[in-house]
């Protein structure tokens, strides 16, 4: 994403200002240090995944110049770019790149495995030291092979992080204690905004990843979180609010927040406010799975019995959210490390679990996605004009959702970043 695509997402953001030839260019660069420029880039045979309206086209040739979508052309003749690129498809399926709304990752190596596994943007919902701010711009500036950011640093709660007050020591007054009261949480939020954040996140109930916290208990008032809402609102910067109990959700919804991350125990009558309001759910399911089992992002026995408690809960509380009419976002809450095991194809193998069709799970990673990030127009399918983030798969997932575990193919900004799988008559591009 472009600085000046950052801009025009309308969030006020202050810091946001052959194929062997395509692959041998971008390990050249990646090598030296220069920027990754877009590529002119054209895939014939392409059977496009049209998540708009839920067609897939006969096989298509689509035009990829400065890493943007210039043109779908079905039928032969067709007219390409002096110079680009060419890679045939073989009537494989093209489809929008994955959006995942809820991560945690703070490292470079984290970030090149969610890229690879399909995941072309992704919203940060917390590191330390504004890691993800900085890693936003070193991917936007092509530096940094990485799916595009969207950054919230750190969350504003009640017991904030040390490494808060390391960055942001002239709120020292609140070091040692907790963030309380609508004039301290107004503070922090100010302090999060100017370091050029995309969302402010914060926290309504406590976690569900500690062994020794309640998820259903609720942090802050409905009085408190409008003076997030507020305060971050007066810089255009959106909230998203952490809730798994029902109170604490329903103060955030009322307050104004944006979505709610995660949401398990919430009541229909909380879903129908934020159906009535417009915000979103982002319902995390596969992560609440992945408590239940051994190994992953979580393995603790106290956990294990929390998420069997919780995994029916919250596909409940989903399946109702979908019923109501709320807007759902795909996410995985997960920091994409070496040991984890749930991914973005997790998530929607549970959204279509649990009622919606496979065209409205794969939504939930590309349109609606945009939708919550405000990037409508710019990113989440495949039109002209957009950015061409881009994934390849064996079969249409809208047959399929399953598909998705298996990329075969990853373009970011026109840049193919990994192929994968038998490609008669072609040499691979990585």
């Amino acid at each position: 994403m472009t600085t000046a695509n950052r801009r025009s997402a309308g969030f006020g953001n202050p810091l946001a200002s052959t194929c062997m030839t395509l692959a041998g260019a971008a390990i050249l660069l990646a090598g030296s240090g220069a920027p990754l420029a877009a590529q002119d880039l054209v895939l014939v045979n392409a059977r496009v995944v049209d998540v708009i309206d839920g067609t897939v086209s006969e096989p298509a040739t689509v035009i990829v110049e400065d890493g943007r979508i210039a043109r779908i052309v079905e039928g032969e003749g067709v007219d390409t770019p002096s110079g680009a690129a060419t890679v045939d498809l073989m009537g494989r399926y093209l489809a929008p790149g994955l959006m995942d709304a809820h991560v945690h990752v703070g490292s470079a190596a984290d970030a090149r495995r969610a890229l690879h596994s399909g995941v072309t943007t992704m919203r940060s919902m917390g590191t330390s030291h504004y890691a993800d701010v900085g890693m936003r711009e070193l991917q936007a500036a092509g530096h940094l092979e990485a799916p595009q950011y969207l950054a919230a640093g750190y969350h504003v709660r009640p017991p904030a992080a040390e490494a808060f007050f390391q960055d942001h020591p002239e709120l020292g007054h609140l070091y040692g204690g907790e963030v309380r009261g609508e004039d301290a949480v107004r503070a922090m939020t100010s302090a999060i905004v100017s370091r050029g954040v995309d969302f402010v996140k914060t926290n309504a109930t406590e976690r569900a990843g500690l062994p020794d916290t309640d998820p259903r208990k609720q942090f802050y008032s409905e009085a408190e979180l409008r003076a997030i809402v507020e305060e971050a609102g007066a810089a255009g910067i959106p909230v998203s609010a952490h809730a798994h109990g029902d109170a604490g959700a329903r103060a955030a919804v009322a307050a104004g927040v944006r979505s709610i991350e995660h949401g398990t125990y919430m009541s229909r009558e909380t879903l129908a406010l934020m159906a009535e309001k417009g915000a979103f759910v982002v319902p995390t399911i596969a992560i609440v799975r992945d408590l239940t089992i051994p190994g992953g992002d979580y393995d603790n026995a106290v956990l294990n019995v929390r998420g069997r408690h919780m995994l029916p809960r919250v596909r409940e509380m989903a399946r109702n959210a979908h019923e109501i009419g709320v807007k759902i976002v795909a996410a995985t809450d997960t920091g994409y490390g070496p040991e984890s095991t749930t991914t973005l194809a997790h998530e929607l193998l549970e959204l279509v679990d649990i009622g919606m069709t496979p065209l409205e799970a794969l939504r939930a990673a590309t349109t609606t996605a945009a939708d919550l990030f405000g990037l409508t127009g710019q990113v989440g399918a495949i039109t002209p004009g957009l950015e061409a983030d881009l994934i390849v798969l064996e079969r249409s997932p809208l047959d399929d959702i399953g598909v998705v575990q298996d990329v075969l193919m990853v373009v970011s900004d026109g840049k193919v970043i990994v192929q994968r799988g038998d490609w008669p008559g072609q040499r691979p591009v990585s």
